[in-house]
């Protein structure tokens, strides 16, 4: 019976049954060899796996190698592929003279060959809508240290929650702006309310998740996009909120500023990975 795991760590998630990886469901290009250690790692996280386990594995008793030269350029390959470091790792830690360790945690799904199967299974205008998908692919991103990426991430995340608190504060100066500039100013005050309700513990949970380093948060954070992209863009149109302080053309470059910081944020966890 064929192995229908798959094992998902961060952006990362490899099949049992075809070896396959693939980084934000993107493929990604790794040898047999790689990916048969890469399986080994995986299905025991946490785990010392000893260098002649995997020798046995790799090689068969009777076959003539130079082992240790060969196991080292496979790591280095698997190191290479996953934007990992043997001085500071993050996925694979090598023990000396004992073998290695897969650091983070990892989800296993059990049916994960069929989900990957039907998502495979699609429609041809979906596989060229994810080809040719304006939004930013793990592959394309330089490396970058990621205490950096920790620091934009969290000053984005105060920013959010500076809006929020700060038209909840002026709530009766907005209600009068809107009812001087809008037709429905009831509809669009229960909607400041309602999204900064949602988007304050929204913000407070990626701050948390980011300053604590939580594992699965690039995971996560890719799900929760779509609505938190709803939510920040209509925050975006904040700053015509201070139009009468800060004047018509102030306010629609602040908005066309915040327009893109959605993206930014999506494409700063996809960092934290790389």
């Amino acid at each position: 019976m064929a192995d229908k795991r798959l094992f998902r760590f961060g952006v990362f998630e490899i099949d049992a049954a075809s070896g396959e990886l693939r980084k934000a469901g993107m493929r990604v290009r790794l040898q047999e060899q790689p990916s048969r250690v890469l399986l080994m790692l995986v299905e025991r996280p946490g785990e010392v796996i000893a260098r002649d386990e995997l020798r046995q594995k790799l090689w068969p008793a009777d076959t003539f190698v130079d082992f240790d030269h060969s196991l080292n350029t496979i790591i280095n390959k698997l190191r290479e592929v996953l934007g990992d470091s043997a001085s500071s790792p993050r996925f694979i830690e090598t023990l000396a003279k004992r073998g290695y360790r897969f650091l983070p945690s990892v989800e296993t799904i059990g049916n994960g060959r069929e989900e990957q199967a039907a998502s495979e299974a699609g429609s041809p205008s979906s596989h060229a809508s994810s080809s040719f998908s304006v939004l930013t692919q793990p592959e394309d991103l330089p490396p970058v240290p990621h205490g950096y990426v920790r620091v934009l991430f969290l000053l984005i995340q105060v920013m959010y929650l500076s809006f929020y608190v700060a038209a909840l504060a002026r709530l009766s100066a907005v209600q009068d702006l809107l009812a001087r500039v809008m037709s429905f100013p009831d509809v669009a005050t229960i909607l400041v309310l309602v999204t900064a309700a949602i988007g304050i513990p929204l913000r407070l949970y990626l701050l948390s998740s980011v300053s604590f380093n939580v594992k699965g948060l690039t995971h996560k954070f890719l799900k929760l996009f779509p609505a938190a992209f709803v939510l920040d863009e209509l925050w975006a149109l904040s700053p015509f909120l201070l139009t009468p302080q800060i004047g018509i053309g102030l306010a629609l470059a602040a908005t066309a500023a915040l327009i893109y910081v959605p993206f930014a944020q999506r494409t700063l966890v996809l960092m934290r990975n790389h």
